[in-house]
C-alpha cells in the first residue's frame, strides 16, 4: 500500500513539472535589434539585424500610422476638418435658395421632428460653391475647424426647402454627387472621416411627406413636389471630428517564420522612433520586450 502511494505521488509530481515545465516561456533575454547606422538617406535601404529567436515580431516605422506611442490614441485636437463635394441644380430654374449645408455640434442622433428641431444648426452654405445648373460643381475647400474644437460630435445635413409651388417645367431638385470629409494634420497627412458611401445618411421630411432625399452609396437626391411645399432634411450620422484610428505596427514575424534581418525604406526626411515588440506566448502566459532606434531619414 506504501510502495503504490509512493508511486502515485511521484507520478504526480512528475506530471506537474512537465505541465510547468511545458507552459514555461522561452526567454526574450537575447533578442536584440542591431543596424549599422542610424543615418540614411530617402529611399536606402534600411537592413533591421535580430539576435535572440522570438516568437512574433511586430514592426513600428515610425512613420504616419505606425507611430508606436499613438497605439491607443483615438482622439487628436488640432487638425484641420476640411469638407468637399460636387453638386448638380437639376431641371427647371435653377435655385441655390432652396439647399442649406447645415452644421451642429449637439444634434442627439433622433431623426425625429422634434430632435431635429431641438438641435442647434448652423448654416455655413455660403462657405460652399453650389451648382447653378452646371453638373459636378466642386463646392471647393470648406473649412470646419470652428466646429471641430473639444472632443465632441458633429452632424452635417444637406435642407431642401422651397418657398413656392412650381411646375414641373420651374422646380428643379439637387443632386449631391460626391461627399468628402477629411481631417488633415499638421503634417498634411490627410485621414477620411466620412464619404457619401460611410455618412450615415437618413431622410426626414417636415412638409409633402410624399417627397424625400434618395440615398445611395454614390449620390443623393431630393424629390420634386409640384404640389406642395418641401422641406427635406437628409443628415449625417454622428461622428468626432477628432476621432482617429489608432496607429498600428506591422507583423513581420510568427512562431512559424525564421526572421534574422528586415529590410525597409523611408520615402519622407525626418527623425523616426523605430519600435520592434517581440513575444513569446501560450495559453497561459505571454511575455513581450521592447527594442528602440532612432533613425534620422535625409
Amino acid at each position: 500500500m506504501h510502495l503504490r502511494y509512493c508511486t502515485i505521488l511521484s507520478i504526480s509530481i512528475w506530471m506537474l513539472l512537465s505541465c510547468q515545465k511545458r507552459n514555461e516561456l522561452a526567454s526574450l533575454d537575447t533578442f536584440d535589434v542591431l543596424v549599422d547606422k542610424t543615418s540614411f538617406n530617402v529611399g536606402d535601404s534600411v537592413k533591421f539585424l535580430f539576435n535572440g529567436a522570438p516568437e512574433n515580431i511586430v514592426f513600428w516605422s515610425g512613420a504616419n500610422g505606425s507611430n508606436y506611442d499613438y497605439k491607443s490614441r483615438t482622439v487628436i485636437e488640432g487638425n484641420s476638418i476640411i469638407l468637399n463635394f460636387n453638386s448638380y441644380s437639376q431641371f427647371g430654374d435653377p435655385d441655390q435658395s432652396s439647399l442649406k449645408l447645415l452644421v451642429s455640434k449637439d444634434f442627439s442622433g433622433i431623426y425625429d421632428s422634434t430632435n431635429v428641431v431641438k438641435a442647434t444648426w448652423t448654416d455655413i452654405t455660403n462657405k460652399a460653391v453650389l451648382s447653378s445648373g452646371a453638373d459636378q460643381t466642386p463646392s471647393g475647400k470648406i473649412n470646419l475647424d470652428e466646429f471641430a474644437a473639444g472632443n465632441g460630435n458633429m452632424a452635417l445635413a444637406f435642407r431642401y426647402k422651397t418657398e413656392t409651388v412650381k411646375t414641373s417645367v420651374t422646380q428643379n431638385r439637387w443632386v449631391i454627387r460626391s461627399f468628402d470629409l477629411k481631417s488633415v494634420n499638421q503634417q498634411g497627412a490627410e485621414s477620411s472621416l466620412a464619404t457619401m458611401a460611410t455618412a450615415g445618411w437618413q431622410s426626414f421630411n417636415f412638409k409633402s411627406p410624399s417627397t424625400f432625399w434618395t440615398i445611395s452609396s454614390t449620390q443623393l437626391i431630393s424629390a420634386r413636389s409640384f404640389t406642395d411645399l418641401d422641406d427635406d432634411w437628409v443628415i449625417t450620422k454622428q461622428f468626432n471630428p477628432n476621432g482617429v484610428k489608432p496607429d498600428k505596427g506591422q507583423a513581420i514575424k510568427n512562431i512559424s517564420q525564421n526572421l534574422k534581418q528586415y529590410v525597409t525604406t523611408y520615402t519622407k526626411p525626418g527623425t523616426y522612433k523605430v519600435v520592434f515588440v517581440a513575444t513569446n506566448g501560450n495559453v497561459e502566459n505571454t511575455a513581450s520586450v521592447i527594442k528602440e532606434l532612432q533613425l534620422t531619414i535625409k
